[in-house]
């Protein structure tokens, strides 16, 4: 009988094991999660867009000074309507030598190792393909992943980005993280982080989830920020004593203007972040804020948009 076979049995008694267990409040069970290649089939007539859910691994956080080492990404398709996802169209991960020994403190969290990556160098030629008619290109931290590979691949410049840390209001939806691993841990689910493919693979389950609250999936949460206008907002002299009530509103500090900035999507998002910042961090007074508008080609990249300062 096949090895396959043969353990086949045991697997289904495992399964009706963890199925006893999880029925008790006190216990939860955690699956392995193994890749999907199909998920919803299509409607007659039904619109079909072209994504990629897009990973890095790297000798570091620098993009200017560090080199990507692992470039992961799944092309699939998706309904820009309802937000759910079809089918897996193709599957890359390949391995690149940087030019230089990979930092030790970077192997102990991708153990990735120069032996690994001797001699190898990512086909360019197969990136710039899979990226032909994409509409949108998606990173767990695209503030991370975009500058690396716009610096490898400046095709990537000329493409829609969106974050699924930022674009997605998890706090809003009850969640206490937005990392990728509390995120699957919550829909009952484990996997092997801090591999590109891996990455990749539990990001697309992710954004086909349902979100509880707002009951659609979190790509469309993250979908509708690209119609919306992106704006980055810099509290330029805002008081040193509200940097806590900045923070706990999703601000982060902005060295290169010195002050704390965050980004907010549509309109009226806009005008409630202004009101709050004169009445919480400015206590009425006069005061003037920067405003960057970014769209999707874009936003999480090192490149500026356009720029103005705006009263309060």
């Amino acid at each position: 009988m096949p090895k396959s076979q043969m353990d086949r049995p045991m697997t289904q008694n495992i399964e009706q094991l963890a199925r006893q267990v999880e029925q008790h409040p006190d216990y939860r069970v955690l699956r392995r999660l193994m890749p999907q290649h199909t998920f919803t089939p299509p409607l007659l007539g039904q619109r079909i867009c072209k994504g990629v859910v897009l990973d890095t691994e790297t000798t570091g956080f620098d993009a200017q000074g560090d080199r990507v080492i692992e470039l992961g990404m799944l092309v699939f398709e998706f309904d820009p309507i309802t937000g759910s996802v079809f089918k897996v169209l193709s599957v890359f991960d390949e391995l690149e030598d940087p030019g230089f020994p990979i930092p030790p403190e970077t192997i102990e969290v991708h153990h990735i190792t120069d032996d690994m990556v001797k001699g190898r160098r990512i086909d360019d030629e197969s990136v710039a393909r899979l990226m032909q008619g994409v509409d949108v290109v998606i990173a767990h931290n695209a503030k991370f992943d975009r500058p690396f590979v716009e610096a490898r691949w400046p095709i990537f410049e000329q493409l829609n980005w969106a974050c699924s840390i930022q674009d997605i209001d998890w706090r809003k939806e009850g969640f206490g993280s937005a990392k990728l691993e509390y995120l699957l841990s919550t829909q009952g689910y484990f996997y092997e982080a801090h591999r590109a493919e891996t990455d990749c693979w539990a990001l697309l389950f992710l954004l086909n989830h349902v979100l509880p609250n707002s009951q659609r999936t979190a790509l469309l949460a993250l979908l509708e920020t690209l119609n919306q206008p992106h704006k980055k907002v810099s509290a330029v002299g805002s008081p040193f004593e509200t940097k806590d009530i900045l923070k706990s509103r999703n601000y982060r500090w902005s060295a290169d203007l010195r002050c704390w900035s965050r980004s907010v999507a549509g309109e009226q998002a806009m005008q409630d972040e202004l009101a709050w910042l004169k009445r919480h961090v400015y206590g009425e007074r006069s005061a003037r804020v920067e405003i960057e508008t970014m769209g999707g080609k874009v936003r999480y990249s090192n490149r500026q948009g356009h720029k103005e300062f705006i009263a309060l």
